[in-house]
């Protein structure tokens, strides 16, 4: 335990010394959020790589998926990584970087406003990153909290207020370049950690061939091309969290701060390598659940003969990784959390900063002041997430899915379309008409029932369709 708590000590200590010494160096809101427009290529590759998975990948989406889908689930990190990683990369990378130098923005709902000609679209786009980057940000602060819990017997609340104190603390003094410097280590750290864990699991499992078997006897659908969910769940789960990064801001912005397209090209070798190691080897274990943990072997799991989801990881990492190795499990979880927390806040702050306090409130604010509201916005959006969190309100996957859905819903279509199609079809009245429509239609299926995954997945199967169709149907301004 001394041990643990020491390498924690030195890792949070490292976090702080970066962050610090970053401080002087962002006297802009340019200098904050974006580096300087100045970020080479595997800075961008770890950074985009490490934000985009996170304890909601290593506790909630494992656990859960790996349980319920089996092998299957491997379509998702495969997804992610050739769809969510490379065609990101490949199709919108360049475009996105010159796009928004030739329109002269930096976020977003920047984008939106200068590409449609539409204060409103920014405004509306500003307070849903806001607002649907909370719980996403609560489910990771969750997802790190349990494995605190279980590794260190902290109370929840507490593990939960550490976490957010410190999350505070890195965020208003580093900004984006510091981000970038720490996430290169932050992947360093992932891959010798899923590596480890990939190794341990097959001998803890006899070999893959026994696992397999073993899987088989528990339910033969678990080692099939399609779990035992459905195909149809298991498409909602794929398309959601591949297809959500082509407009997710967090992911977005990466393309903003990046050098030159020759650093997109490297960057975009190097990050799919990353995501199909982590993502692979995450679901893989997640898969493996079952054959190490039962109500009669790990109570703590269970409730009611019934696995709780996110418990499942935490205890699967301790019971199958060797106490000495322990404290790297931690690491990995760490690691990729901190980073996505990095970005949310990041771009959740700037929504507030940026585009409404500057756009809307005070548009002749310098970037020195703007620098200086990112850092409080930052240390306010960490408390509002830490207290839905302590709330708990529903299983990571279920928040994130949520948050994903309601983010790709209204973004999805009108980002996309807006960045490749120049017509007089791709209109802002248009484009606000479907991110409403196809938001209205998410929320509104996971109100009545329907799961997370498969709201999200048709309310941007919507705003795909609709974008043209409205910018038809609904006269231009």
């Amino acid at each position: 335990m001394g041990f643990k708590m020491a390498v924690i000590a030195v890792y949070a200590a490292i976090i702080a010394f970066i962050g610090i010494t970053n401080l002087k160096k962002n006297s802009s809101f340019g200098d904050f959020f974006l580096g300087g427009r100045s970020i080479g290529p595997w800075m961008s590759a770890f950074t985009y790589a490490t934000s985009y998975f996170s304890a909601v990948l290593f506790i909630g989406f494992a656990g859960k998926i790996g349980w319920g889908f089996g092998y299957s689930g491997l379509w998702i990190a495969l997804g992610n990584a050739f769809v969510g990683v490379l065609g990101v990369w490949w199709l919108m990378g360049s475009r996105i970087r010159r796009m928004t130098e030739e329109l002269g923005v930096q976020t977003m709902p920047e984008f939106f406003e200068a590409r449609y000609t539409s204060p409103k679209f920014k405004l509306m786009a500003s307070m849903a990153i806001f607002i649907f980057f909370i719980p996403y940000t609560s489910a990771v602060f969750m997802g790190l909290s349990y494995l605190f819990q279980s590794n260190f017997q902290l109370p929840y609340t507490t593990a939960l207020i550490l976490m957010g104190g410190f999350t505070a603390l890195y965020m208003s003094t580093g900004g984006y370049r510091a981000m970038a410097s720490l996430d290169v280590i932050f992947g360093m750290i992932m891959i010798v950690g899923v590596l480890t864990l990939l190794a341990f699991t097959m001998k803890a499992g006899g070999g893959l061939t026994h696992l397999t078997a073993s899987l088989a006897a528990i339910d033969p659908k678990l080692t099939t091309a399609v779990g035992p969910p459905g195909a149809w769940p298991l498409f909602c789960l794929v398309f959601l969290t591949s297809t959500a990064p082509f407009c997710m801001p967090q992911l977005v912005q990466k393309f903003y701060a990046i050098r030159d397209d020759r650093a997109i090209k490297v960057g975009m070798v190097a990050s799919t390598f990353f995501a199909l190691l982590i993502g692979g080897i995450a679901y893989f274990t997640g898969a493996t659940a079952r054959v190490f943990l039962t109500p009669e072997s790990v109570p703590t799991a269970f409730e009611g003969g019934k696995p709780l989801f996110d418990a499942l990881m935490p205890e699967l990492l301790a019971n199958i990784i060797p106490d000495s190795l322990s404290v790297l499990m931690l690491l990995l979880v760490l690691s990729a959390s901190m980073s996505t927390l990095a970005a949310l806040v990041l771009i959740s702050s700037s929504s507030l900063v940026k585009d409404i306090y500057q756009g809307f409130l005070n548009k002749e604010a310098s970037g020195t002041s703007l620098a200086l509201f990112m850092r409080g916005a930052s240390v306010f959006f960490v408390v509002i997430s830490v207290g839905l969190a302590w709330m708990r309100p529903a299983t990571i996957v279920a928040i994130l899915g949520i948050s994903w859905g309601a983010i790709g819903s209204l973004f999805l279509g009108p980002f996309v379309w807006g960045l490749f199609v120049q017509s007089d079809t791709i209109h802002g009245r248009g484009a606000m008409a479907s991110a409403l429509c196809s938001l209205a239609l998410c929320l509104g299926l996971y109100a009545t029932g329907t799961s997370s995954p498969e709201a999200g997945t048709l309310g941007m199967l919507c705003s795909l369709a609709t974008t043209p169709l409205f910018g038809i149907l609904i006269a231009k301004e």
